[in-house]
């Protein structure tokens, strides 16, 4: 039997299970953690270590969010001890302190602080690395759903001088770009000038990232020459004021700078915008994660988690400049080079902002798909789209027939199906479409990976 038909054999009941603790955590009230401790003296009840795409505001905009739900007051931000370094205070109604601490110093520290007991919280730009998961099996499985939380969707801005008049640009050109392959904008028809590279530190989850997506398929690493930030916002203004700047950044911290569109394999250039980073196609779309130790010992950190994933939580997502896990209808332009199929789904329908997503080489839906099923169903519920207004469409990569392709596609679609069959969705049509309308390059494994997705479609 083919690995992925039977990796789904024992899936369906544990996404189940999953389902339930995903939905009484969603709808369950702030006010069950009425009793959260406060700080003993000057200790943390909360301390959160990491990415600065994260630490720099979104972490403490999620604490201040948390306290205000739980009825604390006097809520407010002071610097920490180093740079890139914040506490969040604020006082419960007995008068008593409680204080989390956010530290910002790269991805790679979190897990580092989780494995000596500096942390409670680990916030990465980037998935754990096989060897960090490693180093911390004796907190569990930092791979599993009770651990890995992706709390935010981002994307990689490719950013420069807003002077500048290149526009989009492939990944292979980023690369050169960036390795010192290319050394003069002229080469790719901009004014002539040397190319000056900026770029996030080692540490960073963000100079992870691009490290993956972008220098790793073509074995390059990073010019000396390029500058290095642990601070995005310095980079992206940094960039700004330099007409021969290139950067790449999160997509909060593009500020004055200008974002070019990115093309990946045969996909059409893409510009970093909410609705293709939501979805995950733009080619540099990445997630935010918290990890924490499975058994969720700390108190502070489970409510942390839970108020995350709420539809509050996920509104403090949006307004501090990344992309939100709700769900909403997108209106799809059709054009002639899609499938004629796909034209007239596009001219009948609306896209949900969501693609579900499944782990390297199984038929299994990968941690974030788990949270989004009920995302989904929430969505369908509120809007009357339970019975016969729901179409799937799976994709994947090529294969030598491409009848294979097709079928492996739409195995892909009904694996979804069978999930949200299980809570009472009639489907109008499921359809694979096995290779079509790649957004990502087939000849490495992470494109192949981005490529094997599902859409979901409301008429």
């Amino acid at each position: 039997m083919p690995r992925a038909l039977s990796a789904d054999r024992d899936l369906w009941g544990r996404t189940l299970s999953l389902l339930l603790i995903g939905f009484i955590c969603y709808a369950l009230p702030l006010s069950v953690f009425a009793a959260l401790p406060a700080s003993e003296g000057d200790q943390p009840v909360l301390r959160i270590q990491g990415s600065n795409t994260i630490g720099a505001k979104l972490g403490p905009e999620l604490v201040k969010g948390l306290f205000e739900a739980q009825g604390l007051h006097d809520i407010r931000t002071e610097n920490g001890a180093r740079e890139n370094e914040q506490r969040v205070l604020a006082r419960r109604a007995d008068g008593r302190l409680v204080i989390v601490e956010v530290a910002a110093h790269g991805s790679g520290t979190g897990f580092t602080s989780l494995k000596d007991g500096s942390a409670d919280l680990a916030a990465s730009s980037r998935p754990i690395k096989d060897g960090e998961a490693a180093s911390l099996t004796k907190l569990g499985d930092m791979h599993s759903p009770q651990s890995e939380q992706v709390i935010a969707i981002d994307g990689l801005a490719i950013i420069v001088h807003p002077s500048n008049p290149v526009a989009a640009l492939s990944v292979e050109q980023i690369a050169q770009l960036f390795s010192g392959e290319i050394d003069d904008w002229a080469a790719l028809g901009g004014k002539p000038g040397k190319v000056r590279a900026y770029a996030r530190d080692d540490n960073s989850g963000t100079y992870d990232t691009f490290k993956e997506l972008v220098l790793a398929p073509g074995g390059r690493t990073l010019t000396a020459n390029a500058q290095r930030f642990e601070s995005s916002t310095q980079l992206s203004d940094s960039v700004s004021s330099d007409p021969n700047g290139i950067g790449f950044i999160g997509l909060p911290y593009i500020r004055q700078t200008k974002a070019v569109a990115v093309a990946a394999g045969d996909s059409h250039p893409m510009p970093p915008s909410t609705t293709l980073i939501a979805t995950e196609d733009y080619p540099l779309a990445r997630r935010l994660f918290l990890y924490n130790d499975p058994q969720l010992t700390n108190p502070w950190a489970s409510a942390l988690i839970d108020f995350a994933h709420s539809p509050r939580g996920q509104a403090i997502v949006d307004s501090s400049g990344f992309i939100a896990q709700t769900v909403r209808a997108i209106q799809v332009a059709a054009d002639a080079q899609m499938p004629a199929e796909y034209q007239q789904l596009a001219q009948q329908a609306q896209r949900l902002s969501v693609n579900f997503r499944f782990q390297e080489g199984s038929a299994t839906l990968d941690n974030k798909a788990h949270r989004d099923l009920q995302r989904v169903l929430n969505y369908l519920r509120q809007h009357d789209k339970l019975q016969n207004k729901v179409a799937l469409v799976g994709f994947g990569d090529p294969k030598s027939d491409p009848e294979r392709a097709e079928l492996l596609s739409k195995l892909r679609a009904m694996a979804v199906r069978r999930e949200l069959a299980r809570q009472g969705v009639l489907f109008r049509e499921i359809t694979g479409m096995g290779s079509e309308l790649p957004v990502a390059a087939n000849d490495e494994d992470n494109g192949r990976i981005r490529n094997r997705r599902v859409e979901i479609w409301v008429y």
